[in-house]
């Protein structure tokens, strides 16, 4: 029989689509950067992970967080479900301990890297994506075979595709998902354990559809993303990992993911097994650059690169 916690839980994920995600979905992935940042992957053998408040799009998570807070807060079926303003203040109070300890805890090492689906006959990349993130096209995107990657259960790390959607569509998915727990609420116990149940399962759900919904109008960058929630990162094995980088807009807290240092995987992997392709932006796309670019993974040893190279075809010129 199950458990009141596996019930809500299975409620609130009910309209989840893991065949969607990866494992069960393995794409080629194009992540654009500037050629200064390339450099520094290369060196590390690493992928870089930023904190979602310090990207463009910060405002995702925020926006999903406040809102699904606020709707929890005013949401009368929900009010109605607990019976008694005495329930419903307790529940508030158990959502804020959970919603606080995110914030202070958790938050500052959440960590996202974006990419884009690629096609497997795309040897230019997308225009679009080389304006906005590939430094105006003077930069580099590398393609990466998420086939390469062997799934693990337990990892902390979820790789899915972005959710487009308008702020009305999201707001609605909110309380529709509320509405549920306030339909849970009304037919059992108004214990201590159901309404922190109720509470922490909220948080959880609304962490991961926040950091994986977008506003509709970014639908064309056709993102997925590695997200790293510290929270489920039982075994502290992350950490170690963590550090920063100074950039125009200051210090930025990063996750460098040294790919050999993965748990679980039986073959370590590297950038040269786990790179398909590496694209000059086409800005940059000059013989002297391809050149320069071979020229710089000869040295840093990464010969099984210098075969992935390609030139974008694309001409742009900003």
């Amino acid at each position: 029989m199950k458990d009141i916690n596996e019930t809500i839980h299975e409620a609130l994920w009910s309209d989840h689509d893991s065949e969607a995600e990866f494992p069960n979905q393995t794409p080629l992935l194009a992540h654009y950067t500037s050629i200064t940042n390339f450099d520094c992957i290369v060196n590390g053998d690493e992928l870089w992970f930023s904190n979602p408040l310090n990207m463009n799009d910060s405002d995702e998570l925020i926006f999903g967080m406040s809102q699904g807070s606020a709707e929890f807060k005013k949401n009368e079926a929900l009010i109605r479900a607990c019976g008694s303003e005495t329930v419903f203040a307790r529940l508030m109070d158990i959502f804020d301990y959970h919603f606080n300890h995110f914030d202070k805890n958790h938050v500052l090492d959440t960590y996202i890297s974006c990419f884009s689906q690629h096609s497997d006959d795309d040897f230019d990349g997308s225009l679009s994506m080389w304006r906005g993130y590939g430094a105006d096209g003077n930069g580099i995107s590398f393609v990466i075979d998420t086939k390469k990657i062997e799934p693990n259960e337990e990892s902390p790390i979820i790789l899915a595709p972005v959710n487009y959607a308008t702020n009305e569509d999201r707001i609605s998915w909110i309380n529709q998902r509320i509405n549920q727990l306030a339909d849970l609420l009304n037919d059992i116990e108004k214990s201590e354990e159901v309404l922190n149940s109720i509470a922490w399962n909220w948080i959880e759900r609304l962490k991961v559809f926040s950091l994986f919904t977008k506003h509709r109008g970014f639908q064309e960058e056709k993102e997925w993303r590695f997200v790293y929630l510290s929270d489920r990162d039982s075994k502290a094995h992350y950490p170690p990992m963590f550090g920063y980088h100074i950039s125009n807009k200051g210090v930025e807290p990063k996750l460098k993911l040294k790919l050999g240092q993965i748990p679980s995987s039986n073959v370590p992997l590297t950038l040269e097994s786990l790179i398909d392709r590496v694209i000059l932006g086409p800005t940059a796309s000059s013989v002297l650059s391809m050149r320069s670019l071979a020229r710089m993974l000869e040295i840093k040893g990464k010969h099984g690169l210098i075969e992935k190279v390609h030139a974008s075809s694309i001409p742009y010129r900003p």
